[in-house]
């Protein structure tokens, strides 16, 4: 077992912050599973270049915010993979109600947002958990879990308040993981990305731009992919020891308290 590659699980790896996680996830030895909606063929850029590095890539494209998909991503998973070493809950959506007032907001969005940015995240958490603790201890690093959030579990904006809220009760729910799982060897931690240049953020390059310029962060610059990639990388091999649910804001300093 000594000579085995790791095997990490990356939800919404193949685009955007997730396709940078899995860039670097890959680059440090990683087989992966890519989780995403989009139905991929083997000749995909995406999965082309993260198999590469000799990295066993398989794609499996599913719906995480309904149940039944969720235990098919696990089960393809599980069949072809023995063991499960990282979990990374990234993918997430934005609010479908983003720019209303926040006295228009529609409940049925309300409930897809949070089937997605939180039940699911939540629920692949349990149950990987659960393979991992089955699997027993190993080789190289012990089994780690990423939480994925944004600055926006801790920065309100009343015009997309349910993806703030997602995002706040997707840290707590890391919290939790992070409390029942350490005793259990599995380090769990939460990433939380400010302004990341993705095809996610496009609509809103202005604002952020004018934001940048105005000295709205420390670091003068656009978050990569690639910035949140490093940092997962990191937690995958083990790095960062003695420090249990540790929240990793990679922000350029935006959240910073200033005078």
């Amino acid at each position: 077992m000594s000579d085995r590659r790791r095997t990490a699980l990356v939800t919404g790896g193949s685009r955007g912050i997730g396709l940078g996680i899995a860039r670097e996830l890959a680059r440090a030895g990683h087989d992966l599973v890519i989780n995403g909606q989009r139905e991929l063929a083997d000749d995909d850029p995406a999965l082309v270049e993260l198999r590469a590095h000799g990295t066993e890539v398989f794609y499996v494209a599913a719906d995480i915010g309904s149940r039944e998909a969720r235990e098919g991503l696990l089960a393809a998973a599980r069949q072809r993979f023995e063991r499960l070493d990282v979990l990374v809950n990234n993918a997430g959506v934005g609010s479908r109600d983003r720019g209303k007032d926040l006295l228009e907001a529609r409940e049925e969005n309300f409930e897809w947002l949070m089937r997605i940015n939180l039940q699911a995240p939540f629920f692949l958490a349990q149950q990987c958990a659960r393979w991992m603790i089955a699997a027993g201890s190993g080789t190289g690093p012990p089994p780690c879990i990423v939480f994925v959030t944004s600055v926006s579990a801790e920065l309100m904006s009343d015009t997309r308040a349910d993806y703030c809220l997602s995002k706040a009760a997707a840290s707590m729910a890391a919290r939790a993981f992070v409390s029942r799982l350490t005793g259990e060897g599995i380090g769990v931690y939460e990433i939380r990305p400010g302004i990341v240049k993705t095809d996610l953020t496009a609509a809103a390059v202005e604002k952020y731009d004018r934001l940048i310029a105005e000295g709205g962060l420390l670091e003068a610059r656009w978050g990569t992919p690639e910035d949140i990639g490093r940092a997962v990388a990191m937690l995958a091999r083990g790095d960062l020891t003695y420090a249990p649910g540790q929240v990793l804001t990679l922000d350029g300093g935006m959240t910073q308290h200033r005078l």
